[in-house]
């Protein structure tokens, strides 16, 4: 598939047609249900042995941490037990996406660990920083169910899939299993001859299809009972909400104050050095006009020349901060004159029904300028795509470039797309980041927002 398709292409949507009456669609429509019942069966057992053995081992790292926090009084732990949380939450991010896969998504609950620095205060204020967040307590007591109530419900598929083998395995191997236990039982059946180890055959037979068909609504119950335990309570999402809205806010007030310093330096340097320019020479210019007309004529020239300079910096200024075709002719036709201007090969796909509220566009707009510039000062791209969607009440925007990649790696580090993410954060927006060394690279993000007719 060529890279530059539509992404939303890849989103790997399936669509089918459903016959009216029987007839031949109906056999194929049967056979059809029976693989994805049966594929659905085998992917909930292998879901359900991976979300045991993460549960083994957060069991083990909870109590390594627990054991470690004695520690933190005596000074060694300060440095030992961030670590051992730090390996507890990511062992609950992965119950979390695998329980998401069942269709109950979870989400992430924790308060970001403040980065203090090296030595024994930064160790004491990261201790302390999870310490006091509830969700690490809640990390630890899902720990401890993971191995027994909701752990064994998740091996239910597989247990009921080895039991119905060894029940299938009786007839050939009961008489040295009998030998050793002295007798044994498969489910409500003693198996003291061939013909009972027969009808156990029979019963695990049956027990393996039945484990198929339940495993994805096990793992359901399983993923319900998970989500009481990882997912952030009311009383978190209001924490994170407001932890959220303070840092954007300030991110907002930074932004605006840099722009503010950005537009008093360039209209100081630009327009208003030539403004003063073009006074002096008309005041040269009124000087000479009755000894030298000649002189005059010149400085009357070059002021005019001074003025259409000043005049084109002044329109690339307000171009800076709001551009004339974003507010007359929307986001999709801004997008597309950058991609007119532009010194790479792109294309713009939209299905945009109408136009955002002017702040999203403004964001959005200068989201995908910064996007583009990156992308032809940086990644070495020779094509680059654009596509502008509305879906599920948001905005989606993706750039999408064949440029060498490893872009996410600056996400860290105070770049560009770090800037984007504070833009975008102010507007409760996310952005996502695919560049893998070699490229492509894929931005994309999403501003929730409403659709308005202007007018």
């Amino acid at each position: 598939m060529d890279a530059y398709a539509d992404p939303c292409a890849r989103i790997g949507m399936e669509t089918s047609e459903m016959a009216e009456g029987p007839g031949p669609g109906a056999d194929v429509q049967g056979v059809r249900q029976g693989r994805n019942w049966f594929a659905a069966g085998w992917s909930a057992m292998g879901r359900g042995l991976s979300m045991f053995f993460v549960g083994l081992l957060a069991v083990v790292v909870a109590w390594a941490a627990l054991a470690g926090m004695p520690l933190v009084l005596l000074g060694f732990g300060l440095f030992l037990v961030p670590g051992l949380v730090a390996a507890l939450r990511w062992a609950a991010d992965v119950q979390r996406r695998l329980t998401g896969k069942t269709g109950v998504p979870i989400g992430e609950p924790y308060r970001p660990v403040p980065r203090a620095g090296d030595g024994w205060k930064g160790a004491w204020r990261r201790c302390e920083a999870v310490f006091t967040d509830s969700a690490t307590w809640r990390d630890v007591l899902w720990a401890q169910c993971a191995v027994t109530v909701t752990g064994l419900l998740a091996i239910v598929p597989f247990g009921m899939l080895v039991h119905g083998l060894f029940g299938m395995a009786l007839p050939f191997i009961w008489e040295p299993v009998t030998g050793v236990w002295d007798g044994t039982w498969y489910l409500f059946v003693p198996v003291r001859s061939q013909e009972t180890a027969w009808i156990a055959a029979g019963l695990g037979l049956a027990e393996i299809p039945v484990g198929l068909l339940i495993g994805p609504y096990v793992l359901r119950l399983h993923a319900r009972i998970t989500r009481s335990l990882l997912a952030p309570t009311a009383k978190a999402e209001m924490g994170l909400r407001v932890e959220h809205l303070a840092r954007t806010r300030t991110d907002a007030v930074d932004s605006s104050a840099a722009e503010i310093r950005r537009i008093e330096r360039d209209l100081h340097d630009g327009a208003q050095a030539r403004l003063l320019a073009m006074g002096m020479k008309l005041g040269a210019a009124e000087s000479l006009l009755d000894e030298n007309p000649e002189a005059v004529r010149t400085l009357l020239a070059e002021t005019r020349d001074a003025s259409m300079r000043a005049l084109e910096e002044l329109r690339d200024l307000v171009r800076g901060i709001h551009p004339p075709v974003l507010a007359d002719r929307g986001l999709v036709d801004a997008v597309r004159s950058l991609a007119l201007e532009s010194r790479l090969q792109a294309q713009v796909t939209a299905d945009l029904p109408s136009r955002p509220e002017p702040a999203v566009e403004s964001a959005a707009y200068f989201a995908v300028c910064e996007l583009l510039t990156n992308a032809t000062k940086h990644s070495g791209a020779q094509r680059v795509l654009i596509d502008i969607r509305y879906r599920s009440g948001a905005l989606a925007v993706s750039v999408t470039d064949d440029g060498n990649g490893g872009a996410g790696l600056e996400l860290e580090n105070g770049s560009g797309l770090r800037g984007i993410q504070r833009r975008l954060a102010a507007f409760d927006g996310t952005l996502g980041i695919s560049s893998p060394v070699g490229g492509p690279t894929v931005v994309s993000f999403q501003v929730p927002c409403t659709l308005t007719v202007m007018s």
